[in-house]
């Protein structure tokens, strides 16, 4: 018997295999959620994301990047010109002036190009481990596997990690159980079933496809501990 039709998953590895092929059976394809048209605007969405939606980021970022799509570009703008125009994604003005002060070290260290390694990334203001990993992973094709609220309640919903609030344990669990050559596709693919299928209210690890599917004998709500 296939994994698509097992209801049997004794082991996390097993579960694993599962959601890796049903996912990619759902979501053939996996376009980046953020618009962007080069590394660094796509660097600056994924700083904009954090506490934001993707929608709500893509409606404020073409007005920014009319003005400012390269470095050079942004820090002729002031803080608060950057602000009044990423307000709506919250945590202003702090993410407009991180917008401006990775963008002066872009130019002063990095010639205006957005680096290539996690060091240097997360080395950038308001860049963080997921941020870089985001940036490693979409915009130059290197695993790696960023754990967001989506990623890291699925992991815990579908017993692939038991991490509780730790999403570095998280992500070295997802790591661990699938191929490498998947990261980039996979995290992807756990967005898309977390955000239509799988969200907060609308499954507490019994209601959605795969929840029922390698959680076959499960008979109460999982309670999901936020990162």
């Amino acid at each position: 018997m296939s994994l698509s039709t097992s209801l049997d998953f004794p082991s996390a590895s097993a579960r694993a295999a599962y959601i890796d092929e049903r996912l990619a059976e759902l979501y053939p394809e996996t376009p980046i959620p953020l618009d962007h048209t080069s590394p660094y605007t796509l660097l600056v969405a994924v700083l904009l994301s954090a506490q934001c939606t993707d929608k709500r980021v893509n409606l404020q970022t073409p007005g920014l990047f009319a003005k400012a799509d390269n470095p050079h570009d942004m820090v002729k703008l002031s803080v608060a010109e950057i602000d009044a125009h990423v307000r709506p994604c919250g945590l202003a003005p702090r993410k407009a002036q991180a917008i401006r002060g990775l963008s002066e070290l872009l130019i002063e260290h990095h010639g205006g190009a957005v680096p290539h390694t996690f060091e240097e990334l997360e080395a950038l203001p308001g860049v963080g481990h997921k941020t870089a990993s985001v940036v490693m992973a979409q915009a130059f094709g290197v695993p790696a596997f960023p754990v967001d609220t989506h990623i890291h309640r699925l992991a815990q919903r579908w017993r692939l990690t038991k991490a509780g609030a730790d999403v570095v344990r998280t992500e070295r669990d997802l790591k661990r159980l699938f191929p490498e050559e998947h990261w980039n596709a996979l995290h992807l693919r756990i967005i898309f079933y977390g955000r239509e299928h799988c969200t907060a209210r609308s499954c507490d690890g019994l209601t959605c496809e795969i929840c029922r599917t390698v959680n076959a004998g499960r008979l109460r709500a999982v309670r999901v501990k936020k990162a």
